[in-house]
């Protein structure tokens, strides 16, 4: 083969590199509209899984994805917010701390033209929220005042009384009355009859609030309550609203002899399917947890902000329910899924939420 062909047979080749790279390549991250995602802190696996969940579903439509956590300080989710507006966000995707804070910089957003996304909390005492994406927040309340009464075996027939305690979550986070309310919509009429009886006598947010969500604070709380209450009497069950408050419940319960042979667990409740969580049931200990899908979630808050920043009809379905104080913010529930012993296999490890090697 001559010089002359063996050259254009190179320039042949170099210009088709060229041509293939342009049409296969994704557009440059320079192009693609950035995203600001805001999460409150990495303390929960949970928000680290929200996280990676909605950078993975922006990226698949092709934006660009800024993910911060703000380590459960206020004043450093409000600076990261400001810092994502600055740098040229064209959205904000935020679960807030405490959503009655956001008022001054999503009033900047607003002004700047960024497109609002309440994630999973619902920011309060604003105009300048767009859309909501959570789950069916009361809904959970209800699996988990339910799965009380099963684990009780009130649902089949079991007459009691039953000495129970009740824990709620961060009274900033407005998810924490939804659960609260959900739980004793079920619970309430039982408390009424003298089938569940709460000896403490505990009972509403103002009194049974977890600041912060907290597993410390509700293990002392929870300390508490066994030495002033149940010195000469067990306890039967604990509404606990998140997994991490259960560990701590559990600790406290442990730590004066329950969870063993002659003193079998509570039954204690909790939400978000943590890794710790889904052990702990399996070596006896929690009895149930509420799984809430974060992949689904994220997927569906990427959906509704490609919607609406190419001006189509976005996805809600829930226009009534979530009134931020100031308005009702047009929302999207997705179906949370009770999970005990009997399901966690499929619901979690089948479904590739969650290892089978995290749980050994």
């Amino acid at each position: 083969m001559s010089k002359g062909l063996i050259y254009k047979l190179v320039v042949v080749l170099v210009l088709l590199s060229f041509v293939l790279a342009a049409c296969g390549a994704p557009k440059a991250s320079s192009d693609a509209k950035l995203v600001g995602i805001s999460m409150p802190t990495k303390t929960s696996t949970r928000w680290i899984s929200d996280g990676e969940s909605m950078v993975k579903s922006f990226e698949s439509l092709g934006y660009q994805a800024d993910l911060q956590f703000a380590d459960n300080d206020i004043q450093n989710q409000l600076a990261q917010i400001e810092n994502m507006v600055t740098k040229g966000a064209k959205v904000l995707v935020i679960a807030a701390i405490d959503g009655s804070t956001m008022s001054d910089v999503l009033k900047k957003a607003h002004d700047a033209g960024v497109l609002v996304i309440s994630y999973d909390r619902l920011i309060t005492k604003t105009e300048n929220v767009d859309y909501y994406a959570t789950f069916d927040n009361f809904g959970v309340g209800v699996i988990q005042g339910t799965q009380l009464l099963k684990g009780l075996g009130v649902t089949d027939g079991a007459k009691g009384p039953f000495n129970i305690e009740l824990f709620g979550g961060s009274p900033d986070d407005t998810n924490a009355f939804y659960f609260y309310d959900g739980a004793m919509s079920v619970l309430q009429p039982y408390i009424d009859s003298g089938v569940l009886v709460v000896k403490s006598g505990q009972m509403g947010m103002d009194k049974v609030g977890t600041l912060r969500w907290l597993a410390a604070t509700a293990q002392a709380r929870m300390d508490n309550l066994l030495s002033a209450y149940y010195t000469d009497a067990k306890i039967d069950g604990v509404l606990s609203p998140y997994d991490g408050l259960s560990i701590g419940i559990l600790s406290s319960l442990k730590g004066v002899g329950y969870c063993t042979p002659e003193l079998k667990c509570p039954v204690v409740t909790g939400q978000d399917a943590e890794v710790a969580s889904i052990k702990s049931m399996i070596a006896g200990e929690q009895t149930y947890t509420v799984f809430k899908d974060t992949r689904a979630l994220a997927a569906q808050t990427a959906k509704m902000v490609d919607q609406a920043l190419k001006g189509e009809t976005v996805d809600v379905n829930d226009t009534k329910t979530y009134n931020n104080e100031v308005k009702i913010v047009p929302s999207y529930l997705l179906t949370p899924i009770s999970i005990d012993i009997t399901n966690y296999q499929k619901e979690l490890v089948d479904s590739g939420y969650i290892k089978a090697e995290d749980l050994k």
